[in-house]
């Protein structure tokens, strides 16, 4: 039988995912029709692509050579869909943009809903993720991230300087020194808010990680412990007060980032213009720019 593109897509899944229930759940299948699938492109290579042991599916030279050459075709499909996006000539269609959960909640929704007002014909699929989605392999069009380096893969705009500081309950004591902390968790921000609180609280006086900077304001304001949280959204909330001012090891920048061979793309232009122009007035806020009360 011939091998078709999703045939290599099956291997590639399998050999990712090391089995064939993950493998058929990624790929919207059942294990049985992943099962069969395999046995048929095995039996039409006469070759073994796999090794089956109690620890999962391990690819043999066969299944890695496959496996390559599965990753060269979605990167020629991916380049293609991107190239193609690009010669778009009205910001119409579907466009998919990234960002972190907190900063879509506190303040990119009411600007999304002004982008949708002035263009009626693009539909916005949003992917929260607090990682960092590959652009290339087209997981996002458009990413919204705080970062001091983005990659150099990318192209895109700094929208603002992103200022952190120290937070507790406006009705609290505004001494730092021996209360209980609440941290984002190592994995948030390559792990710098979590070394920042681990060196000034210990790991004693740390009553709560998050994931996600999403729910960090809500914690102090419980009452759990106090918390490094972005200015804008520190200043925002009545209920809490800054303790110290601004700490500059844990300040980043705000960017719009997009492929560059999307960047032309009518949809893809006119939201990089529109988010630019929005955030412009609050470049202050990001930065801080309040004194402590």
């Amino acid at each position: 039988m011939a091998l078709h593109w999703d045939d290599f897509r099956l291997v590639k899944a399998i050999a990712e995912r090391g089995g064939l229930t993950l493998a058929a759940e990624a790929l919207a299948i059942n294990h049985s029709t992943a099962f069969r699938r395999l046995a048929a492109i095995e039996a039409s290579l006469d070759a073994r692509l796999f090794e089956r042991h109690r620890s999962g599916y391990v690819p043999t030279a066969a299944g890695e050579a496959m496996v390559r050459a599965a990753a060269r075709m979605e990167t020629d499909v991916a380049t293609f869909s991107r190239e193609i996006a690009g010669r778009a000539q009205a910001p119409a269609g579907e466009l998919r943009v990234t960002a972190a959960a907190s900063f879509l909640s506190s303040v990119m929704m009411p600007l999304l809903g002004r982008f949708c007002d002035r263009y009626p014909q693009i539909r916005l699929d949003v992917v929260v993720s607090e990682e960092a989605l590959n652009l290339s392999r087209r997981d996002a069009d458009v990413a919204l991230r705080a970062t001091d380096g983005p990659p150099p893969t990318l192209v895109g705009r700094r929208l603002a300087d992103i200022a952190w500081a120290i937070y507790g309950r406006a009705d609290a004591s505004r001494e730092i020194e021996g209360r209980d902390w609440v941290a984002p968790s190592e994995g948030v921000g390559g792990g710098r808010h979590f070394r920042f609180v681990q060196a000034r609280a210990g790991k004693d006086r740390v009553r709560l990680q998050l994931n996600t900077v999403l729910g960090l304001a809500e914690a102090v304001e419980s009452g759990i412990g106090i918390a490094p949280l972005p200015c804008m959204q520190g200043d925002a909330t009545p209920a809490l007060a800054r303790l110290a001012p601004p700490e500059p090891e844990l300040a980043s920048t705000l960017w719009l980032l997009t492929h560059p061979d999307l960047r032309h793309a009518p949809r893809v232009r006119a939201f990089m213009d529109f988010m630019a122009e929005e955030i412009a007035p609050m470049r202050p806020l990001f930065a801080g720019a309040r004194p402590i009360t």
